[in-house]
């Protein structure tokens, strides 16, 4: 008999917990809920969202909170509720649903499945009363339970449909490797869509899109076309002194509703601000800037004051999510009226609210939010502007804070722990690359298997879900990342052991990857429909991490096993043709298998010409650039096109194409090598 009980106090993920109290019968994904569905003949109602999600937690309370809306879940449906960041498999396969309906995503997300958790309609956010046109909630349970009971033929259809669209999404599309012409002709398809006032993609809500821009970037470095660096920097620029940014606590909101970055929807999460300080980093490198110095150190500070989630034997890594909402009303943490400032801030108040576009009136919601709306001003000008914000910050840290979603996710904590080490390099912060290896080690420590996976979720000591592709490739990223910044051979180690378990359990026999292992019981639909996805949302694709994994590791060791590795994940989508676009993550592995740089830097690591070779070459704009040393007395693979090459004082070589320059022993000559892909002859 099932049990008549919400079972998701027995949950660590605080999305889930904070349903747990609700009069629905919710049950966690997993063979319990489905076997019941199929034992009791009940439609299954599956809401998926995550912590940070102020629509999920309207519909919570207008619905889930309501005891005759819960009745009639309870009677009609077994009722399963998802962690989308705890669970993105199960989220993709239905969200892939829910637009094959021609829907539009987004969360909640609502499904109808039959037993076996094959889906058959769906939707997003659904009212309680019938409004904009939309029926109620209690009308779409008891319209949908109707038609599951008797309109079998109906039911049937929809779902062979379904099923048909999500083992056609899975499909690899092969063909050619991506060539110059294909990365341009991509290139010019997204420039056509940015916003070249306002930064950004054209239009609202504005996303940051970083996968979207770092090709647009890598792109510019290949061809020598300016455009998309300057679209890098408009974004860059707008972003970090919009509504978008906190300006008192540091780091970036999801996205913005409307078209100018005024406006946030007010939640942070950790992938956005880890990709975003690696492009802050890279356009900081291109064009020191004292707005990228400071929205870097201001990010990475709230990182570190507000991010890092349980510490175990000395290490810690970081925290999934800031809520949008506190006291349950959107934005209210980081809001302001004139009078508050004006009674924080006395006699600096004037030039504050000129700076920051605080007015009488507010400018959303008879509210201000902070914006910084003039230029720089000189030094004197500027610390006062700072001591204000101190101020503000402080008097901040009184109110209620939005909830943290403090679970680690693996793959987002690789995001941070990379862009730790670019910018460490960038803004010369090696407290920076401490902080990603302390990331790394808690990851490593707490989260691998011994068949060399990393899981995918930990919360108080407790895996709460297994590994995806999308950690695999995260983290050994990361590990490359800090096998470059750091020189430690450990790091090079842990990114070939993680890349090889990606092969073993993930891997499709010679193409692309899955995003589930091989060994998942809990992922419905069967193998045709495994999820697999070359495509860059707001995280990046596991398939075009994974390949800029291997094409790194070709460069780093000369080894033609990741040379034909990152050839075929990207080869499995050299059909996409004019669609490559959609997956900028291997346009940029195809660029840097083909034209990466390996600098090898020789001499002794304490010399400072050694150092300042290293910092140098760190420090590059360039994603398609790779450190190795190899001090006196050591060699290089037999198999580097560096392999030999020694030099009895600190010395450089450029290695492009299997081609190496002659030795380069001033840092200044480096970097202008650096900055074109032409490498001169040995």
């Amino acid at each position: 008999m099932p049990t008549e009980a919400n079972l998701l106090c027995l949950e660590t993920s605080p999305y889930l917990l904070q349903h747990a109290d609700n009069p629905v019968h919710w049950r966690p994904w997993g063979a319990a809920a489905l076997a019941e569905a199929k034992a009791t003949n009940r439609p299954i109602l599956l809401s998926v969202g995550y912590a940070a999600c102020h629509w999920c937690h309207v519909m919570a309370h207008e619905s889930f909170e309501d005891a005759e809306t819960a009745a009639l879940m309870n009677a009609l449906y077994v009722t399963i509720k998802v962690d989308r960041e705890e669970r993105p498999d199960i989220d993709h396969l239905y969200m892939s649903a829910l637009h094959a309906l021609g829907e539009q995503g987004g969360w909640p997300l609502t499904m109808f499945l039959t037993p076996d958790g094959a889906p058959f309609w769906g939707g997003t956010y659904f009212p309680p009363e019938p409004r904009w046109g939309r029926p109620s909630f209690r009308q779409v349970l008891q319209g949908v339970a109707e038609a599951f009971h008797g309109d079998n033929e109906a039911i049937a259809k929809n779902v062979a449909t379904l099923q048909r669209t999500l083992v056609a999404t899975s499909a690899e599309r092969p063909g050619d490797m991506p060539g110059p012409a294909t990365l341009d002709r991509a290139a010019a398809t997204l420039l056509r869509l940015n916003d070249p006032e306002l930064g950004g993609l054209k239009g609202a809500p504005k996303f940051p899109n970083p996968a979207i821009f770092g090709f647009l970037w890598q792109n510019a470095c290949r061809s020598g076309d300016p455009a998309g660096k300057a679209a890098t920097h408009l974004l860059l620029e707008r972003m970090s002194q919009g509504g978008i940014y906190d300006h008192l606590g540091g780091g970036y909101a999801r996205y913005s509703t409307d078209a100018e970055w005024l406006v946030p929807h007010f939640e942070k999460m950790l992938y956005d601000n880890a990709q975003l300080l690696d492009l802050l980093a890279l356009a900081h490198a291109d064009g020191p800037s004292p707005l990228y110095a400071a929205r870097a150190e201001e990010t990475v500070g709230w990182m570190v004051r507000d991010m890092r989630a349980e510490e175990i034997a000395g290490a810690a890594a970081f925290a999934a999510s800031e809520d949008a909402d506190s006291e349950g009303v959107e934005g209210k943490f980081y809001v302001w009226q004139e009078a508050e400032v004006d009674a924080l801030l006395g006699p600096d108040s004037a030039a504050f609210k000129a700076a920051y576009d605080v007015t009488p009136d507010g400018n959303w919601e008879h509210s201000t939010i902070l914006r910084r709306i003039t230029s720089a001003g000189d030094a004197l000008a500027e610390a006062r502007l700072a001591a204000c914000r101190e101020t503000l910050l402080a008097a901040r840290d009184y109110r209620i804070r939005p909830g943290r979603d403090d679970k680690v996710l693996a793959d987002w904590n690789g995001l941070a722990i990379a862009a730790l080490c670019r910018a460490g390099a960038v803004f010369g912060r090696p407290d920076w690359v401490a902080l990603a290896e302390n990331a790394f080690a808690f990851i490593v420590s707490q989260m691998a298997t011994p068949d060399g996976r990393i899981q995918h979720a930990l919360r108080q000591g407790r895996i709460a879900a297994a590994g995806l592709l999308e950690d695999q490739a995260a983290m050994a990223r990361a590990a490359l990342a800090l096998y470059e910044a750091t020189g430690t051979q450990s790091y090079l180690d842990h990114a070939c052991r993680i890349t090889d378990a990606a092969d073993t359990w993930f891997g499709d026999r010679g193409g692309s990857y899955f995003s589930t292992a091989a060994d998942a019981t809990d992922v419905p639909l069967g193998p045709d429909a495994r999820p697999r996805t070359p495509g860059d949302n707001a995280t990046p694709s596991g398939n075009g991490v994974i390949a800029q994994v291997l094409a790194r590791l070709y460069h780093l060791t000369g080894g033609p096993r990741f040379r034909d590795r990152t050839e075929a994940v990207i080869r499995a989508y050299g059909g996409l043709g004019d669609s490559f676009s959609a997956a900028p993550g291997l346009l940029v592995a195809a660029d840097m298998l083909e034209e990466m740089a390996a600098v090898v830097v020789t001499g002794a690591s304490d010399d400072p010409g050694t150092r300042a070779l290293l910092a140098t070459a760190l420090a590059t704009p360039d994603m398609a650039v790779c450190v190795l040393r190899a001090p006196l007395g050591t060699e290089l693979p037999s198999a580097h096109p560096a392999h030999g090459k020694t030099s009895p004082h600190p010395a450089a070589y450029l290695c492009r194409g299997g081609v190496c320059s002659l030795p380069i022993g001033d840092a200044a000559t480096l970097a202008a090598a650096l900055r074109t892909r032409r490498t001169a002859p040995a």
